[in-house]
């Protein structure tokens, strides 16, 4: 019998990209969550939701632990878990609702929560950890576990329904970890590694696992939501997490790490002292990050590339510097140039995150970032569209104009929420059309057949943006 049961409701199958993409990580702030537990007496099992039978293993795993608590912990590391998708909230429901069959009481932890805790507790939860969630969560199980529980409005971070009135109640928010060394390494004992080592090895013939160094992120683009660290930003020393890669490389064997971190490499001199840390205990693992393409100087990434970084991720976003202002990025578009040369020298990929649909960018925007792309030839992208989530500068701009739908379903979902400057069709197009380029610029001579269809799919690009602009799109707008 366990004192609490932790769960979590990324299920990799629900969404058809990630799918595609078959790059399963395991539950990461679930298993650090739970290590907190265990270190302070309570008993903790795990279902890891993210390759097996969702509801019918959390059915199972009730039935094996018992458990006297459920914990639905997101890994609010893992970019997923930050879209808020509708079917992952829908499968947070449904384990609810079957905790509550069984007379578990039953909380909840993630980004979608903490913007929508009232229709969580709507929804058969019983509290809401706000925010941050190991220390939040160690106080409420605590609070419910031991026996001769304290006043609710004494815990720090959570939302709850009042016994009497039944609305819902926020208390008095949680200060941030700022020593993130005091928390104990991720229990990784407590899932089975193997599914994922053989799902890596099967798509892409090498095994990947992650790690995070830091939390937060203190930049200000108005699009990003924040609602977990909001603009904090906190990190673990480097040697704590050069000794973490250590251990994960004797414990596991992984031939490579994403860092799962919001940023990496935001201090020069931190991440020369974990490049000559992990070289000295010989630590090296190849790894991925995400970054700002104004951090990567060349002496930044001189450090990474000892440290044993392969993979830059950079939110680019567009090639007008009229929408970077806009976006309140911080950076200017010959950063995004000088970035890619810094990475190229040193031999490490560079890859950029691009959004179209920002309110106000027109075709003229647009074709600076195609050109933008086509100069920079960057190793991979992602492409997404605007996406607008409570919290941020951009949602309170077009929260008018959202509709019923106000989510993606998954992460292939990319509707247009609010009046862009084209229709949905359109930047679909778009889309297929700037990720076709990409893998067909880095074939080595490309096939007359590669040529043609890369012609058709701008040719239908240019057609769509004829036919499908928006007689009255959201505008252009600068926050003071």
């Amino acid at each position: 019998m366990a004192d609490i049961l932790l769960t979590h409701c990324n299920h990799l199958y629900f969404d058809r990209k990630q799918v595609r993409k078959m790059q399963p990580y395991p539950p990461l702030q679930t298993l650090i969550a739970s290590a907190l537990l265990r270190e302070r007496g309570f008993e903790v099992a795990l279902f890891d939701t993210t390759l097996a039978s969702p509801e019918e293993g959390f059915r199972h795993a009730l039935e094996k632990h018992r458990p006297r608590l459920i914990g639905l912990c997101e890994d609010n590391f893992n970019f997923l878990t930050k879209m808020c998708l509708t079917r992952n909230r829908e499968l947070a429901f449904s384990m609810a609702r079957i905790g509550k069959e069984e007379g578990v009481p039953v909380l909840v932890n993630s980004s979608d929560a903490t913007d929508h805790a009232g229709e969580y507790l709507a929804r058969g939860v019983d509290f809401v950890v706000i925010g941050e969630v190991e220390v939040t969560l160690l106080e409420l199980a605590f609070h419910l576990l031991s026996g001769s529980p304290s006043d609710m409005r004494e815990i720090h971070g959570i939302a709850y329904r009042d016994s009497h009135t039944g609305a819902v109640r926020f208390t008095q928010p949680r200060d941030l970890l700022r020593d993130l060394d005091c928390l104990p390494p991720p229990a990784w004992d407590l899932i089975d590694v193997e599914p994922y080592r053989g799902a890596w090895r099967q798509a892409h013939g090498y095994f990947s696992l992650n790690m995070v160094s830091s939390r937060g992120c203190p930049y200000h683009c108005n699009w990003c939501a924040k609602p977990i660290y909001g603009q904090s930003y906190h990190f673990c020393s480097p040697e704590r997490v050069a000794r973490e890669m250590l251990r994960m490389k004797a414990a596991f064997h992984p031939d490579h790490v994403w860092f799962a971190d919001d940023i990496f490499a935001l201090s020069a001199p931190w991440t020369q002292q974990f490049a000559d840390t992990v070289r000295e205990l010989g630590a090296q693992i190849p790894f991925k990050m995400q970054s700002r393409c104004d951090l990567m100087t060349r002496a930044t990434v001189g450090a990474l590339e000892r440290a044993g970084c392969v993979e830059v991720w950079m939110g680019a976003e567009s090639g007008s510097q009229r929408i970077l202002d806009a976006m309140e990025k911080g950076v200017q578009v010959e950063q995004i140039y000088q970035a890619r040369e810094n990475l190229r020298r040193h031999g490490i990929r560079a890859c950029f995150f691009l959004q179209f649909g920002y309110p106000g960018e027109n075709w003229e925007d647009i074709r600076e970032t195609i050109q933008m792309v086509r100069e920079t030839v960057p190793d991979d992208i992602g492409v997404s569209v605007s996406y607008p989530l409570p919290g941020t500068k951009f949602h309170q701009r077009v929260a008018a104009q959202l509709e019923e739908k106000r989510n993606w379903s998954d992460s292939d979902d990319l509707a247009m929420m609010f009046r862009g400057s084209y229709t949905n069709h359109f930047y679909q197009a778009l889309h297929d059309a700037l990720h076709l380029e990409v893998e067909i610029r880095k074939e080595n001579g490309a096939s007359a057949q590669s040529r043609e269809r890369l012609r058709d799919a701008w040719s239908c690009v240019e057609k769509l943006e004829k036919s499908s602009a928006n007689p009255n799109p959201t505008a252009l707008w600068t926050f003071s």
